[in-house]
């Protein structure tokens, strides 16, 4: 993992010279070029992981934290593909964990982007835990991220349409808007209720006064 955002830090530094196929692509965004719209099978990203005794609580089925951090990585690729520009995480819907995932079974990540809106993706993400004995097979979570692609300096920056094809991405795709609206009423919750609160310490004697 270390190794990995090591080489993701060299990689991106290294952006901005002509033969930087994302480097081109923001030049075409910047020149007012038409970004042409993608399947959502394009961006499509599969992982497939053992769940090994490190993964696991003391329950012996994998962290809730370890399959969060999952989701985020493939759905970061997805989008990444999709946008052939990096991104950010901007938010992640609430995570249900259906079913426990065991250890010595596998535990496979299936993320696509569904939905674009000028410089943000939502992409869907489907966990499924397999027995290798039993072959059963079962959905363990599904959720929905939101992600920005961004430019060097860190600002958003536009990404192209996304359109569906399979019955299952016409369904996410169809909802899309829907979704997005709640999240903006959400974040707007969010940060009233942070500065509501403040960055205090809490073991500051004045803040309870400024209550």
């Amino acid at each position: 993992m270390a190794f990995r955002n090591v080489m993701a830090l060299l990689y991106f530094s290294g952006m901005g010279n002509n033969d930087d196929p994302w480097y081109n692509k923001k030049k075409a965004i910047k020149e007012g070029e038409h970004l042409e719209a993608k399947p959502c099978v394009n961006s499509l990203t599969v992982r497939n992981s053992h769940v090994l005794p490190p993964d696991t609580n003391s329950h012996g089925t994998l962290f809730g934290g370890r399959l969060m951090a999952y989701i985020d990585d493939v759905g970061a690729i997805a989008a990444a593909r999709h946008a052939r520009m990096p991104v950010v995480t901007a938010s992640i819907d609430s995570v249900d964990f259906l079913t426990p995932v065991k250890e010595g079974n596998t535990i496979c990540l299936e993320a696509y982007v569904t939905w674009t809106h000028r410089t943000s993706m939502e992409v869907f993400v489907k966990a499924v835990t397999e027995n290798l004995l039993t072959g059963d097979r079962e959905v363990c979570t599904t959720a929905f991220l939101t992600m920005v692609a961004i430019d060097d300096d860190g600002k958003p920056t536009e990404v192209p349409p996304v359109y569906p094809e399979s019955k299952e991405e016409k369904w996410l795709h169809e909802g899309a808007s829907s979704r997005a609206e709640y999240r903006n009423n959400r974040r707007k919750d969010s940060k009233e209720l942070a500065n509501k609160f403040g960055a205090d310490f809490p073991w500051d004697p004045t803040t309870n006064q400024k209550a």
